[in-house]
């Protein structure tokens, strides 16, 4: 989770051509994923994970107006080789498991882009003590203070968990194991400046249930979210954002995993806890 050329350059590390990834030191969430084919209830699960991945914007934005034209906004030029290049001049620093202390230029804004999308489509949304460490972590204050108990209430609906088969709890059923995972594709950075940002991320998403009695099965979505940013206390924080569809690639035909391929995945495969 490429840069427009609107951006001023960084320094330290521009041009390198090489992209930092860390693996997560075990644990951790995990997850799974491989297309489905066709299945009858593939509309009402479509509609469901556009809900669930990154169910915040829905909430903590629903009564604001504009739409996602600005999210189309840049030079149009292709990215240089080095825009994908990690950004920092050294390892960022984590609050709570979650990457934070971005470089102050565009490349940073990028990558806390990129992993804020990671912690906000996660599991870990459907817990209220984790829930409310990202959103704090994530957010500029005065936003997180506002929208936390619309999210509280989002989440821990009874009715919403039914319908994604988890129970009141969150928690999935017995021998299933609840998959939510983004993963980041490619960033550009739209506009940026000294005290903000504009910063869009291509992702596919995993959500659903993994197991043998799964009604829910893991299934893949793309979506493009467009963040805004604000440098607020050494670090970039997000204000607000839009979410649209695609680009969505076409999909090979490949047979499905079985339950037990993808559970097994699912255990032992965990997270990237650093992206870009």
């Amino acid at each position: 989770m490429s840069l427009g050329d609107e951006h001023e350059a960084s320094g330290g590390y521009g041009g390198t051509g090489q992209t930092r990834t860390r693996l997560p030191e075990g644990g951790g969430d995990v997850y799974g994923g491989a297309r489905r084919g066709g299945r009858s209830s593939s509309r009402s699960l479509v509609t469901v994970v556009g809900v669930v991945v990154l169910l915040i914007a829905a909430i903590a934005f629903a009564n604001r107006g504009g739409d996602d034209s600005s999210s189309n906004s840049g030079s149009g030029n292709k990215p240089e080789a080095s825009s994908t290049a990690a950004s920092g001049t050294k390892p960022v620093s984590t609050a709570g498991g979650i990457p934070t202390g971005f470089a102050h230029d565009a490349q940073g804004a990028q990558s806390a882009a990129a992993n804020y999308s990671v912690a906000l489509g996660s599991t870990d949304m459907f817990n209220t003590d984790s829930r409310h460490g990202i959103v704090n972590t994530v957010y500029a204050p005065d936003v997180a203070a506002a929208r936390q108990s619309d999210l509280d209430s989002a989440y821990s609906s009874e009715k919403f968990l039914a319908n994604i088969g988890l129970d009141k709890d969150g928690r999935a059923p017995s021998g299933q194991t609840f998959v939510s995972r983004v993963v980041p594709v490619g960033t550009k950075a739209t506009s940026s400046s000294a005290g903000a940002a504009t910063v869009e991320v291509w992702y596919t998403s995993l959500f659903g249930l993994s197991g043998e009695s799964s009604t829910n099965p893991v299934s893949e979505s793309w979506y493009t979210t467009t963040y805004q940013l604000k440098w607020i206390d050494n670090d970039w924080k997000v204000t607000d954002f839009q979410q649209k569809d695609g680009p969505v690639p076409v999909g090979r035909d490949q047979k499905a995993s079985t339950a037990d391929d993808m559970t097994k995945a699912v255990e032992e495969y965990g997270g990237f806890t650093y992206a870009r």
